[in-house]
């Protein structure tokens, strides 16, 4: 993807086109306030739940069905919301006709809600085997377990708050609505046997009206609007994308609840985008990058202790809050670490500030060249600086020397744009008691050292100093 079209997607706010993929009403959110389906500290001890929605025949399923293909190492399943629809009565079923399962009040809302809760709780469910042929439900029912993944599929499924809140992610397939008619007609008069009059009759009077007063208000609530359906394959390429990155941080997260990956939007990943695009200009590249920085050193200083203050506001009021800590100092690891360093001093006026210059030769060749720490640092709170971690070395190096002079294990938070999987693995073994804050897990190393997919030098492409 050029950089042209990410930097308009960052320019027009969060109701943008990302490559045919809407994202809209993606709220900022505090880097503190936990997921709303969480329940550990760090928001990952879940699956990943993926609510698809859009009017009959916009093709959900074929979208649902290729983010299942394209995430074939992953455990996921779905969940329709079909299978929930209320058993007829008989005398329903005498005028099924004229009964409207377009409503909301055609489905089991309590009941798929108690599946949902239970699946995110790592619970087995029995989902209703619903009959359209009887249009009731049919013994033996389903039995699905909790996954890595699930998949929540139907027309109404964003019309309940409660529903909506258990999801990681809000898909509404957004298809043409002479489209929608003529795959129904199809559908219907194919598959199903029905006269053309039948149709065009309950689509003219129950599924038209539904669709305008129940589902497409539902639009507003998505994250991602997807043009076209399963025909669009760049965005659901995108949503996949995201969806193996949450999964990947989600795994290291379970294992080391020392690390912290701030909470992912589009925004984010537009300014990740831009600024491993290869082509993206050295002005774009500060500008984004600090951006970034911005957002994990706020997230960083969230970990920070505090203590309860009271104040008396202008009105006369009591307002109970906290009180920032104040025995702090950041330490950059020079170079890149500098880079760290406005965004820091932005946020945290006066704050003191050393460094420490470790010189590198490939990977193992470790050499601490120099340091000017501040004398109190047993003292204080320490926020460690460097953008890249990449295999772990240099860190270790770094946070061992803080330990030698007397720094606290506990009281360091060490504050990195993207990690390498064997960094943390390295650093969160060695001290457990320390906190990493990063805005992205990487894929991995290649054989040099080099972080993948990376975004290069990144103090040459911060400072100007690269071969160009």
């Amino acid at each position: 993807m050029g950089s042209t079209s990410v930097e308009k997607l960052l320019e027009n706010g969060v109701g943008v086109h990302f490559s045919g993929l809407h994202v809209d009403d993606l709220e900022p959110r505090n880097s503190e306030e936990p997921l709303a389906t969480s329940t550990t500290e760090n928001g990952y001890g879940e699956p990943f739940i993926i609510g698809v929605t859009g009017g009959a025949s916009a093709g959900k399923t074929a979208v649902c069905d290729m983010i299942i293909e394209q995430l074939h190492d992953q455990r996921v399943v779905v969940v329709n919301q079909e299978s929930f629809y209320y058993d007829l009565t008989e005398e329903k079923l005498n005028h099924v006709h004229e009964y409207n399962f377009d409503h909301p009040d055609a489905f089991d809302t309590e009941n798929l809600l108690c599946c949902m809760e239970k699946l995110r709780h790592g619970q087995a469910v029995d989902i209703p085997n619903y009959d359209f042929r009887t249009n009731k439900s049919k013994l033996p029912p389903r039995k699905v377990n909790s996954s890595d993944v699930i998949i929540l599929e139907g027309i109404l499924i964003f019309y309940d708050i409660r529903i909506r809140e258990l999801m990681n992610m809000k898909i509404f397939v957004d298809t043409d609505a002479d489209v929608r008619l003529a795959r129904r007609i199809r559908r219907d008069t194919v598959e199903k046997g029905r006269d053309l009059k039948t149709v065009l009759d309950q689509y003219s009077k129950f599924i038209k009206p539904a669709f305008d007063d129940f589902i497409l208000p539902t639009k507003k609530y998505a994250d991602i609007i997807i043009p076209r359906g399963g025909d669009n394959h760049v965005a659901i390429n995108l949503i996949v994308q995201h969806i193996h990155t949450k999964l990947g941080q989600q795994s290291l997260c379970k294992i080391y609840p020392n690390l912290y990956v701030i909470q992912s939007t589009f925004q984010i990943r537009g300014m990740h985008t831009l600024i491993r695009d290869n082509e993206t200009t050295k002005h774009d590249f500060i500008f984004y990058s600090d951006r970034l920085i911005r957002l994990v050193v706020e997230h960083g200083l969230g970990h920070l202790p505090f203590k309860e203050k009271q104040v008396i506001t202008p009105t006369g009021s009591i307002y109970t809050g906290v009180e920032f800590c104040k025995r702090l100092c950041g330490i950059s690891i020079i170079r890149s670490g500098e880079s760290m360093e406005n965004a820091l001093r932005a946020c945290c006026k006066g704050i003191k500030i050393g460094k420490i210059l470790i010189h590198r030769e490939g990977d193992n060749g470790q050499q601490l060249v120099y340091h000017n720490l501040p004398n109190d640092i047993a003292n204080r709170n320490v926020l460690l600086l460097d953008p890249i971690l990449g295999t772990g070395n240099a860190a270790v190096q770094a946070i061992s020397l803080l330990l030698q002079k007397g720094a606290q294990e506990s009281n360091i938070i060490f504050l990195n744009l993207i990690s390498a999987p064997q960094g943390v693995h390295v650093v969160c073994k060695r001290f457990p008691r320390i906190k990493i804050v990063t805005s992205e897990i990487e894929s991995g190393l290649y054989e040099d050292f080099r972080v993948f997919p990376g975004m290069g030098e990144f103090g040459d492409r911060y400072f100007g100093t690269d071969d160009d």
